[in-house]
């Protein structure tokens, strides 16, 4: 029971404080909110037992990836960000709602192509070894991850690079207005 009433709680800090990243004017305050979103899986993992998995949530992602965002949010500075103002249309949000719909029909047909809606049928009927799940996780074969988490790293890489030129670019316009 009290399983239940945790996930309740983190479910409903997680759906509101993703509601909050996405709909506040501020980008300090939605990037402090994706970082309570991401508190909120974590404790999920938590709830689970999968104590491994939210240690790696809370030091990888509610950690050092939040912090990459506000490093870019500063990187980019004040002046950039001031300018900014969207306003939302009737064609925005009708096509967000499409977008989000098409996203949730994709979601829910999938889970009834291969069958996750079934629990009875999802348990193996043999004891699976730590050492096969360790070879998918960090094999470098056919459906094993390694690729992805190296590419994952590339694509990071090359976002604080990027994050650096576009900073020395606007440190050396703003001398010259001097």
């Amino acid at each position: 029971m009290a399983n239940i009433i945790m996930f309740g709680i983190l479910a409903a800090v997680i759906v509101l404080a993703a509601l909050y990243c996405v709909a506040t004017k501020y980008i300090m305050r939605s990037a402090t909110a994706l970082l309570f979103v991401l508190f909120g899986v974590a404790g999920m993992y938590f709830v689970l037992d999968y104590t491994f998995l939210g240690a790696v949530q809370l030091s990888i992602y509610a950690g050092a990836i939040t912090m990459i965002y506000v490093f870019a949010i500063q990187v980019v500075g004040r002046r950039a960000l001031q300018g900014l103002k969207e306003k939302l249309t009737g064609g925005r949000v009708g096509m967000g709602i499409l977008v989000g719909l098409i996203g949730l029909v994709t979601i829910v047909a999938i889970l009834l192509k291969n069958r996750f809606l079934y629990c009875g049928e999802l348990l193996p009927d043999k004891e699976i070894k730590m050492q096969t799940i360790g070879t998918a996780l960090m094999g470098a074969g056919k459906y094993q991850y390694i690729l992805p988490f190296e590419f994952i790293s590339i694509f990071l890489l090359a976002c604080i690079i990027g994050g650096l030129v576009i900073a020395r670019s606007r440190k050396e316009e703003e001398r010259k207005e001097l």
